[in-house]
């Protein structure tokens, strides 16, 4: 055989390249060439690192929200509930943890109504009107 075949074992490595001098932003490095004498170009972006199109609404929502007059509040448990529930629950000889058994919720339920600061839930009355045999929604 006149012509052999050979292989080269030589390793061959791959490395990234170093980062150049005009890619890195480093604050020292630019300092420490400025220091050197070289003429540095230097570009401060106003929107970098931001939500442009969150932060342009913002404003537009701020406005309409200084601008709103109207007062917003939950509906609250009215006097005439309060009273109901507790002179059903009297009437039963019932005290609010009990009674709270009764219908299957805590006894905070039972108190926040009775003290008028609950959001009216009509699975709780309907819960309410069944254990203590009161109406408490609609004409009397």
């Amino acid at each position: 055989m006149s012509g052999q075949i050979t292989q080269d074992w030589e390793p061959v490595i791959i490395r990234k390249k170093a980062p150049s001098a005009a890619v890195k932003k480093d604050e020292k490095f630019v300092n420490a060439a400025r220091r050197a004498g070289a003429e540095i170009e230097t570009l401060k972006k106003s929107t970098a690192g931001t939500n442009k199109a969150a932060s342009s609404s913002t404003s537009l929502n701020t406005r309409k929200l200084d601008e709103e007059t109207e007062v917003l509040s939950h509906d609250r448990v009215p006097t005439e509930l309060k009273k109901s529930i507790m002179q059903g629950r009297m009437d039963k000889k019932l005290t609010q943890a009990q009674l709270a058994q009764l219908i299957n919720e805590k006894p905070q339920i039972i108190q926040e109504y009775e003290s008028g600061k609950a959001i009216p839930n009509q699975q709780i009355i309907l819960k309410l009107e069944r254990a203590l045999g009161v109406k408490l929604r609609g004409k009397k």
